[in-house]
């Protein structure tokens, strides 16, 4: 049975999304979910959930906790009985093949890379983020989605091996296309960084299809993104403020009359699938990929859904030998 470690203090509303994700997980992936955090905090809203008890769930107590205020690199040294420290652990020796965190994002990548270690050949972990396309079944994979803000080239082209291997293996996208994030699709186009990062990336045994734009993110032009967590982070946050604005206009047009209001019940089911390939929460969280074992990092406000996915998320990571995948590609990187 999978094992992965939740960290129950992180999120904007913990413990109620993480327990109840935990028990949703439980219950239809049959992954079994160490709980950690406070024992007393933990078990009291486990207690809500009539059933838990017969499910492959357990707490590991943590006397500590890392808030959204705390500085990443000063809670990453101080706080070390703090639940990311004791999820990233349990994962380091082996008593869980994975850990889960809606907390403190900074924290929780210093934490993993600190604990846990990276893969060999990796400079820097990359976060990675999955975005819908116009093609069912087909979403894309971007990195670095913030975990760096300044990259040299060669750690694009260990991104590319990441993404790719990512994209192929637990996206089960059958030879993943590779595209460097530029601002134009001519070779010639782009800052210093793309352009000798496009001389490495076209060496690479990957299918590397070249320059490709923003507007190609949700075009399925490619499987896998490669770009500085800068402008990876803005694509993010743009792309989910753009996907929040869209729903919201649609509601209010959908209401705004009796007759729109009729309309809304007609194109009800099409509007459901609309909601649930653009919410992140069905994407579970941004994989911190070139790590030794897994770490997945969540939206502050995952909901349970969201939580229950990103444990099925880590659970699939721990299964389909991604790490090495990643290190014999980086062997290419010269």
């Amino acid at each position: 049975m999978t094992t992965i470690a939740l960290d129950a203090m992180g999120g904007d509303k913990c413990p109620v999304p993480e327990i109840a994700g935990a028990i949703d997980a439980a219950r239809e992936f049959g992954t079994r979910v160490l709980l950690v955090g406070g024992e007393d905090f933990i078990r009291t809203e486990l207690d809500r959930h009539r059933g838990w008890k017969d499910l492959p769930i357990e707490i590991v107590p943590a006397t500590d906790r890392i808030t959204m205020e705390d500085s990443a690199a000063k809670a990453a040294r101080q706080k070390n009985q703090s639940s990311m420290h004791v999820a990233a652990r349990l994962v380091r020796d082996g008593g869980a093949q994975g850990w889960v965190s809606a907390g403190n994002t900074g924290a929780c990548m210093a934490i993993a890379k600190m604990v846990q270690g990276k893969v060999p050949g990796v400079d820097r972990p990359a976060l990675s983020g999955v975005f819908p396309t116009l093609t069912l079944h087909k979403p894309v994979v971007m990195l670095d989605v913030g975990a760096n803000v300044d990259c040299t080239p060669e750690m694009l082209a260990q991104f590319a091996i990441m993404g790719e291997a990512y994209s192929r293996l637990v996206l089960r996208q059958p030879a993943p296309k590779v595209g460097l994030l530029s601002i134009g699709e001519e070779e010639h186009k782009g800052n210093e960084l793309t352009k000798a990062a496009m001389a490495i990336l076209k060496r690479l045994p990957l299918d590397f299809h070249g320059n490709v734009e923003g507007r190609d993110i949700f075009g399925g032009t490619v499987d896998v993104i490669i770009c500085d967590g800068f402008v990876g982070n803005v694509a993010l946050k743009t792309s989910e403020g753009l996907a929040d604005m869209i729903k919201g206009l649609l509601r209010q047009g959908l209401t705004a009359t009796p007759f729109t209001k009729l309309g809304a019940l007609l194109v009800k089911p099409a509007l459901e699938n609309l909601k649930k390939r653009t919410d992140y929460a069905e994407y579970g969280g941004a994989p911190l990929l070139g790590l030794k074992g897994v770490c997945i990092v969540c939206h502050g406000r995952s909901d349970a859904n969201a939580i229950k996915n990103a444990i099925r998320v880590a659970a699939e990571f721990s299964r389909c030998n991604l790490n090495q995948e990643i290190e014999h590609g980086l062997g290419c990187v010269a």
